[in-house]
This record gives structure tokens, C-alpha cells and sequence, in this order.
């Protein structure tokens, strides 16, 4: 089962592929005047100790990007039509099917001095316009002459050959290389450069000629390396043509989409083995394939009594700290079976097996201990506790915005013709997990552990549930709360924190939100717009009276009690009107 989530992209410094540098009207005459070009693949490729996985693809885009941005900046004509950056754990890769081999001719223009200070009363020329001459290496009178606002002056045009790309090369590279984001550069032996990792080989190849080129101590030539494990020998790259299918046969995907693909394909059909369907989430699957040079699935196991934890604290642990896929059956549960990617294609699968089955085992013993522990407490005990927690200086403890929150959750469920009582009970427990192990060590967990818990305690169904869907939507693209209850808790919860948020002078910056209004209000305007008739202007201006009573903040309350009334009256015209 594939669980899509939006995955980061990084921003290019102009519009790409396959021409983006150009305006559309240019395409069609760009990829003529390629044709006519003599033009060469081109290879650059860094070696390196294993890079950062969550910055990988980003180092891999930005050494892309600068070179593209170089080349274009020199002139030099490119063909960049499928290409894209490349990259695994230990390199990062360029490859263009076609660059120019040399620059075309350079033409420059520079402005010399104007003619009242170029020439003396006879015609003669002055020091200034000797010098100029002198500096641009001609005669005087081969000087052109142009006018501007200021009048008429001297003008030297140049047209000089167009140098060769593989001379510009190395400084394209380490231009590249030095604009690349690396916000602490890592160092190595005595040398005074740094890089994200230390580097130890340079590919540099345009056609089947090896540019001469040096960086971080290292001189460029063909020779890259294979696999750390399935292949020790160096690798002949004889032209860029050949890199990707020379590294797979020394056991390394160089292309990060064929290494995603094979990670989805080894993982379902190590799942198909035990009839199950693997979770694979984008993220997960994304810090994998830049874990992996050669992916290879492992399946594992775990004792079925951890099963008897929430599913969710078990995805968590497996997918955040081990990089895990866990295995769910056709009705979407936890299985006991999970799925690892190794590096390597073992002699003896059992012993990595075994390895990976050895350090889930304490995570999950722990988030076991963590759930028995909690439900020993009970939601009531843990409720207690929020009285001590402060949720914000001016606003008070948790506890004072659970019973607001009860009060206007209470409010809204009149009005929508849901029980009151219900939603005041789902309200005051709404909160109690925060003070549990569970979500101590999971906070990514909260509301969700207290759904267990409250089913745990003999909670009714509604009320369990409205305990989780409280805080839904979660994250941009996520549903909203399913039930009526879980859709007024929710609502209760934002008018609450946006009511107490902007009376506490909270109110959001450019750059500091710390209690996510943006993101309250948001979530509260798509609850309101997706569920429909819940109008809640009584009770957001109810919140922000009782909001400003707790804060001593009272300079607004005459024209807030003036809007209220007018709106409880409008309220009551409309149903009536219904």
C-alpha cells in the first residue's frame, strides 16, 4: 500500500528542462543549432564518504544546477534533454548528453573616453584616448565610435575565439562545487578546504577525453568505483554513455529513480511472500533509496504480543528510527512481519535477518512498557496532571483551556444537533494523553494514544474517536474529522487557540508562529467549508470575550459584546427563516 505524501522539491535558479534557460519562441531554433554543433557528452562525478541522507538529493540538485547555471553563463551550448542529477550514498553525478566543445566567439564591447576629452583643440589625440587604444592592443584610429546621452565618444569592439570547454571545465566545476549549500563543510587531513564529506575521486570526462582537472587534492581522471562490498575494483568509465550501465554492472543504481523502483519492487514482493501488503510512504521510501547503492529486501519478523501495542507507536518506530516497512494484512493492520533494505546481497540472509529482528525488539518492548504502563494510570489520573502544565503565561494551564474548550465544544454541539454531553466529555479528555509515556517518547501519537486509552476505559465509541479526529486535518492534504462529534471537538479546539492566541498578543510574524495559528486557522476554515452548514461566529466571539477575561485584556470588549449581540440576532433570523 502506497501512502502519498507531499515530498519536498528544491527550486532550480531558472525554468528546466529540457530548455528552460530559453523563451519558448528560442526551443524549436536551440535544438536546431545543437545539431550543428559539435557537441560531446559530459560526466562529472565526485566520490565521496556517505553524504547526509535527508540532504543528499538537495547537494545532488544544487551541483546540477551550478553547473547548468555556469555553462550558460559562459555560453557554451548544452543539450540537457533527459538529463537529471544522479547520485548515491557515496557520489554525486552530472551527466549531459551534449555540450558544446568550445565557447562560440566572444564579442565585447568597451566604452572609451568621449571625444572633448579623447581630442585636443587639433584633432590630436590626448593621453586618455592613447591609453585606451594602448590598453585594448591597437591603433587609435581603429577605434569605432558611438553616442549616448552625453554625446559622441570612442568605442573599441573586440571578437575573440570562443575557448575550449574542457579549459573552462575545471572552473565551471569549482564554481559549481562552491555554491553548492553545505552549511558546515566537513575537513579532512591537513587541507584547508571542506566539503560535506571528504571526497576521494574525481570523474571528469567530456566524450572519451579526460578533462584535467584537480579538486579537494584530487586529480580528475575515468576510474570510479563499484560497490563498497560487491565490487572493490575500480570501474572503467570509457565515455559518459557508459557510467550508468558500468556502475550497475559493479553492483551500484546510479539513477535514484531506478533505485526507487527496485526498492518498491524487492519490498512487495518480499510482503507478497506472507500474503501481506507493504506501507510504503514516501518519505520512507525516499531516505531509503539514499541509504542504498544496491537495494535488497529482507524479511523479518517480531513477536506477535507487541501487536497488542497501538499499531501507529509500532509503524512509527519501524519507519522513523529503523527505516523499516512494516507489513499489513488485506484489512490494512499491523502484521508481524516487516521488511528491511540492506546494502548488500548477503551470503547468509539469516544473520542480517537476525540483526534487524534484534534491534526493533527493545523499541517495541518499550513502546509495550510505555502502553501497559499508561493504561495502569488511566485517562483520569493523567487529566490531573494537566492542571500543573502551563499552556501559555497569560493563558493558563492546560487544564483551563481543556475546560474552554468543553465549554464552546458543548456551545457548537447544541447547535448542530449534537449531544452536548458527549462533546463535553470527548473535550475534557481531549488532552489527557499529553501527560503519557506513550506520547512522551511518540508525540506524533497524540490523540491517537488517546483513543486507545479511552476505549480502554470503557469510553464510548463516538467519544474515543472524536479524541483523535480532534486533531485532524494534521497536515496539509489530510481529511478532515469524519464524525459530526470529531468535527465540533475539532472546531472548539481552533476557535480556542485562535480566540486565546491573538487575545494573548500572539499574533503571527513573517517568521515566528509558535502556537501555529496560520495552521489552526486553516485546519478551521477546511472543517467548516468540507462539513458544511457550521456557522460558529457566535462561538468564536464567545471565545475571544472569555479569552480576553483571562488575559485582563479589555480595550475591545464594548465593540465585541456590540458584535456578538448582532450576531446571536442574525442567528436567530436565519433559523428562523429555516
Amino acid at each position: 500500500m502506497r501512502v502519498r505524501r507531499k515530498r519536498r522539491r528544491y527550486r532550480t535558479p531558472y525554468p528546466h528542462p529540457p530548455y528552460g534557460h530559453l523563451l519558448p519562441g528560442e526551443k524549436e531554433k536551440h535544438k536546431k543549432s545543437c545539431n550543428m554543433i559539435d557537441m560531446k557528452p559530459l560526466l562529472i562525478e565526485l566520490g565521496t564518504e556517505e553524504l547526509p541522507v535527508k540532504a543528499l538529493p538537495g547537494l545532488a540538485q544544487a551541483l546540477f544546477d551550478g553547473v547548468i547555471d555556469a555553462l550558460h553563463k559562459r555560453g557554451i551550448a548544452f543539450d540537457r534533454e533527459g538529463a537529471k542529477p544522479l547520485y548515491t550514498p557515496r557520489r554525486l553525478a552530472v551527466l549531459l548528453p551534449g555540450v558544446a566543445v568550445e565557447q562560440p566567439e566572444q564579442r565585447s564591447e568597451v566604452l572609451g573616453p568621449y571625444l572633448n576629452i579623447a581630442l585636443d583643440a587639433e584633432g590630436k589625440p590626448t593621453r586618455a584616448l592613447e591609453g585606451f587604444a594602448a590598453k585594448a592592443g591597437i591603433d587609435w584610429t581603429t577605434l569605432q565610435k558611438t553616442t549616448d546621452q552625453k554625446g559622441e565618444r570612442f568605442m573599441h569592439r573586440a571578437l575573440t575565439p570562443g575557448a575550449r570547454t574542457t579549459a573552462l571545465l575545471p572552473e565551471i566545476l569549482k564554481e559549481a562545487l562552491a555554491a553548492m549549500p553545505i552549511p558546515k563543510p566537513m575537513r579532512w587531513g591537513d587541507r584547508d578546504y571542506g566539503f560535506a564529506r571528504p571526497a576521494h575521486w574525481l570523474v571528469l570526462l567530456l566524450g572519451d577525453q579526460v578533462v584535467d582537472a584537480e579538486v579537494f587534492g584530487i586529480k580528475a581522471d575515468r576510474m570510479s568505483r563499484g560497490h563498497r562490498f560487491h565490487h572493490e575494483k575500480t570501474v572503467w568509465i570509457g565515455t559518459p554513455d557508459d557510467y550508468i550501465d558500468a556502475l550497475r554492472a559493479a553492483k551500484v543504481l546510479a539513477d535514484p529513480e531506478e533505485r526507487r523502483a527496485r526498492v518498491v519492487a524487492e519490498v512487495e514482493g518480499a510482503a507478497l511472500k506472507v500474503g501481506g501488503t507493504p506501507r510504503i510512504t514516501d518519505d520512507n521510501l525516499e531516505q531509503v533509496q539514499c541509504l542504498v547503492e544496491w537495494p535488497k529486501a529482507v524479511l523479518c519478523a517480531f513477536e506477535r504480543e507487541f501487536l497488542a501495542v497501538p499499531q501507529e507507536a509500532l509503524i512509527a518506530t519501524m519507519e522513523a528510527n529503523q527505516k523499516f516497512f512494516p507489513v499489513l494484512d488485506a484489512g490494512g493492520k499491523l502484521t508481524e512481519h516487516f521488511i528491511g533494505i540492506a546494502n548488500i546481497e548477503s551470503k547468509d540472509e539469516s544473520e542480517v535477518r537476525k540483526g534487524y529482528e534484534r534491534v526493533i525488539r527493545p523499541r517495541f518492548a518499550d513502546a509495550k512498557f510505555f502502553f501497559d504502563e499508561d493504561l495502569k494510570q488511566g485517562l483520569a489520573s493523567m487529566n490531573e496532571g494537566l492542571k500543573t502544565v502551563t499552556y501559555q503565561a497569560k493563558l493558563g494551564s492546560v487544564h483551563d483551556k481543556v475546560q474552554r474548550v468543553a465549554a464552546l465544544a458543548e456551545s457548537i454541539a447544541v447547535e448542530v444537533g449534537v449531544d452536548p454531553q458527549l462533546a463535553r466529555r470527548a473535550a475534557e479528555l481531549a488532552k489527557a494523553d499529553l501527560q503519557s509515556r506513550m506520547v512522551n517518547e511518540f508525540p506524533e501519537l497524540q490523540g491517537i494514544a488517546g483513543r486507545y486509552y479511552a476505549a480502554a476505559a470503557g469510553e464510548s465509541a463516538e467519544v474515543a474517536a472524536a479524541i483523535d479526529e480532534a486533531y485532524m486535518p494534521r497536515f496539509a492534504g489530510d481529511a478532515i474529522a469524519s464524525s459530526r462529534l470529531g468535527q465540533v471537538l475539532a472546531i472548539a479546539e481552533r476557535l480556542d487557540t485562535l480566540a486565546g492566541g491573538f487575545a494573548a498578543g500572539l499574533k503571527p510574524t513573517g517568521n515566528k508562529d509558535p502556537f501555529a495559528l496560520r495552521r489552526n486557522a486553516l485546519g478551521l476554515a477546511r472543517t467548516m467549508a468540507v462539513a458544511g452548514d457550521l456557522d460558529v461566529r457566535v462561538q468564536l466571539l464567545n471565545a475571544l470575550l472569555e479569552a480576553e477575561n483571562d488575559v485582563a485584556y479589555v480595550p475591545q470588549r464594548e465593540n465585541l459584546t456590540k458584535q456578538l449581540e448582532k450576531t446571536q440576532t442574525q442567528s436567530v433570523q436565519v433559523g428562523n427563516i429555516k
